[in-house]
């Protein structure tokens, strides 16, 4: 069994508060021996409007925030999965990508991930947010790659909502699957548990969820709740919500055994004759 540990912070558009933030997060982990650390969506910071979220968007070479995890992993022998703003690869887009990045214990980004569904939300008297008007949507699930704790299969936030996606990383023999998040409290009281139990149970996966809390600035709060959930669909560990005064760390065992045990005795053999595989 492998120790992983679950960092909850408050992003602002201050990437100097955001990484000092990770670091205190960074403290905690290695300190419980975790073998590696799961960061949340946006990490590197939460602007207060478009024009700023895409002013703030640096590479990772021009990056301080990215620099500093990197430093941090390669220091500590802890990867880092991170969420984070980066350029488009299309010099004419006038959008950029919500990415999330595995920093490996040499501190080198050896898996990214874009995130594929954005979150257009405009609910009557509540939030109105419209990702896509600065985020570009990725086009690829990419395979699960292995870590100390487990084969890992990658996705953000909104994906949560598109089962599609973890029952193909299923399919590839994902152990664990993430959601670095920044669910906003209007939805998240409603949907965030039940979506994320119900993708631990029907892909009989680990679910790591590392989440966004309180204000961001004037306009922006998110509802926290950073959560670690089993193949059972049993939560083992969980942060709260707004009020926290410092940044939180959770931490569970990844157990293996009790990942194929569940899987052995509730074989979910799928009608592939009946209806198309995902």
């Amino acid at each position: 069994m492998a120790l992983a540990a679950v960092g909850q912070i408050t992003s602002t558009a201050s990437m100097t508060h955001n990484l000092a933030q990770c670091r205190t997060v960074i403290q905690k982990a290695v300190a419980a021996g975790a073998k590696a650390l799961f960061l949340p969506e946006a990490s590197d910071y939460i602007g207060g409007s478009p024009d700023e979220t895409k002013s703030l968007c640096k590479s990772v070479s021009q990056s301080q925030f990215l620099q500093g995890l990197q430093e941090e992993a390669r220091k500590h022998r802890l990867p880092i999965s991170v969420g984070v703003h980066e350029p488009s690869d299309d010099p004419k887009s006038k959008r950029i990508k919500n990415t999330l990045l595995w920093i490996d214990e040499n501190g080198d980004i050896a898996h990214r991930y874009q995130k594929l569904h954005l979150f257009d939300l405009e609910i009557e008297g509540g939030p109105v947010m419209k990702e896509s008007t600065v985020i570009e949507p990725g086009n690829d699930i990419l395979p699960p790659f292995d870590s100390a704790v487990g084969k890992i299969g990658s996705m953000i936030c909104f994906d949560l909502r598109f089962p599609e996606i973890a029952l193909a990383l299923k399919r590839q023999k994902a152990d664990i699957l993430l959601y670095p998040s920044a669910f906003t409290p209007q939805t998240g009281k409603v949907h965030w548990l039940p979506l994320l139990r119900a993708r631990a149970i029907e892909c009989q996966a680990y679910v790591i969820a590392a989440a966004q809390v309180g204000a961001h600035n004037e306009k922006r709060s998110s509802y926290g709740h950073s959560i670690i959930i089993d193949p059972w669909g049993e939560v083992l560990a969980e942060l709260g919500g707004e009020g926290m005064d410092e940044p939180g760390v959770i931490f569970a065992k990844i157990d293996m055994e009790k990942l194929e045990k569940t899987r052995n005795e509730m074989p979910l053999l799928r009608r592939t004759d009946v209806y198309p595989e995902v």
